[in-house]
C-alpha cells in the first residue's frame, strides 16, 4: 500500500513512542510532530528526522491521518479539528472527557467517512488474541492492573487512566449489557481516585471483578477468565499464558503459545492500514465511547462513596 502521511500531536510520554514507531513503519510517511512545548517538539522532530510544526493548522495540510496523545482535556477539540478537516484520527484513551463529546466525534467521523480509532492498546497485545482463540462463554473474569505512581495523567483518576483498558476489553469479551455494578475508590497521592475496584454483573450472568491501582510498588497486568471448559490466565506484560482444564477428574495445566510483539506497533500499523484501505478499526469510536460510558458510571459511584466516607 502507499504509505499514509501521518503526524503526532503531543509528544510527551506516549506521543514520543508514537513518533518513534511511525518513523520506522513502512506503512507510514511520517510528516512530523506538534507539541505545545516547542522545545520538546523540535527535539523529537530532530530525533526522527521529521518536521516540527508550529501549529495544528500548519499540520493539517501535511497529513492524511494523525495520532493525538495530548492530555485528555484536549482530546475532543483536537480530534474535532482534524476530523472536521477530513483527516483520520487515532486518539489515545479515553476518547474524551464526556460521553457527549465522544458521541460528537463518532458522528463527525461517520459523516466524513473517516477512521476514528482509540488507543486501547491491550486489544493489540498478542495475549488477547490467544485468549480470543480459546474463549467460549466467560462466566467470571478477574483483572488486575497495578503500577507505581506515574507522576503524569493526574488530570484524570485511575479509572479513566488505567481501568478503562480493562473495561473496554471485558465489554468486548462478554458482549452483554451491564446489569449492575458496585465500585469503590480512594485518592492517595492525587485529588482523584488512585486505587479502585469494581464488581460488574452482566445480563448474561457473567461477573467481572476489576482492581486497578497507580500506587503499587510493582507493575502487574493480568486477566483471568473462567468458563465452562477452562480457566485461562494471561499476563499482558510478559505476554505469557496458562490454560487449566478439567480432564478425567483431574486438572491439567498447559502453556498457551503466544507470538510476542510490541502492541503499540501493531496498533499504529493497523490504524494506517485502516486509513489506506478505508477499513473498520479494531477499537472504533463506538467501542471507546461504550468503555467511557461505563467508566463514567464507575467514577460517579466512587464519587458518591467518597462523599459518604470523607
Amino acid at each position: 500500500m502507499t504509505p499514509v502521511r501521518v503526524g503526532v500531536v503531543g509528544v510527551g510520554h506516549m506521543g514520543r513512542e508514537h513518533a518513534r514507531i511511525y518513523s520506522k513503519l513502512p506503512s507510514a510517511a511520517f510528516a512530523g510532530v506538534f507539541d505545545a512545548d516547542k522545545a520538546t517538539s523540535r527535539k523529537i522532530a530532530q530525533q526522527h528526522h521529521c518536521r516540527s510544526f508550529e501549529s495544528l493548522v500548519e499540520m493539517l495540510d501535511a497529513v492524511d491521518a494523525v495520532s493525538i496523545a495530548t492530555p485528555t482535556s484536549a482530546h475532543y477539540e483536537t480530534a474535532k479539528l482534524f476530523l472536521g478537516a477530513g483527516k483520520s484520527v487515532l486518539v489515545e484513551k479515553p476518547i474524551s472527557n464526556t460521553s457527549a463529546e465522544a458521541s460528537e466525534l463518532v458522528e463527525l467521523a461517520d459523516k466524513y467517512r473517516l477512521v476514528l480509532q482509540v488507543g486501547h492498546i491491550e486489544r493489540f497485545n498478542p495475549v488477547l488474541q490467544a485468549l480470543e482463540e480459546r474463549l467460549t462463554r466467560p462466566r467470571f473474569i478477574e483483572s488486575h492492573r497495578l503500577s507505581p505512581f506515574p507522576g503524569r495523567s493526574t488530570d484524570i483518576g485511575v479509572v479513566m487512566d488505567l481501568m478503562i483498558h480493562d473495561l473496554e476489553i471485558i465489554l468486548h469479551l462478554v458482549r452483554s449489557p451491564v446489569a449492575s455494578l458496585d465500585a469503590v475508590g480512594v485518592p492517595v497521592l492525587s485529588t482523584s481516585e488512585d486505587i479502585a475496584n469494581v464488581r460488574i454483573r452482566f445480563e448474561n450472568g457473567c461477573v467481572a471483578n476489576i482492581t486497578t491501582s497507580r500506587i503499587s510498588p510493582e507493575k502487574l497486568r493480568k486477566i483471568r477468565v473462567f468458563q465452562d471448559d477452562a480457566y485461562i490466565s494471561l499476563d499482558y506484560m510478559k505476554q505469557e499464558g496458562l490454560i487449566y482444564r478439567k480432564e478425567g477428574g483431574q486438572i491439567t495445566r498447559n502453556d498457551i503459545p503466544v507470538f510476542k510483539d510490541e502492541p503499540l506497533k501493531r496498533q499504529l500499523d493497523s490504524f494506517l492500514h485502516c486509513v489506506a484501505q478505508k477499513g473498520q478499526p479494531v477499537v472504533s469510536g463506538n467501542h471507546a465511547a461504550a468503555a467511557l460510558n461505563l467508566a463514567s458510571r464507575i467514577c460517579a459511584q466512587i464519587a458518591e462513596f467518597q462523599s459518604k466516607n470523607p
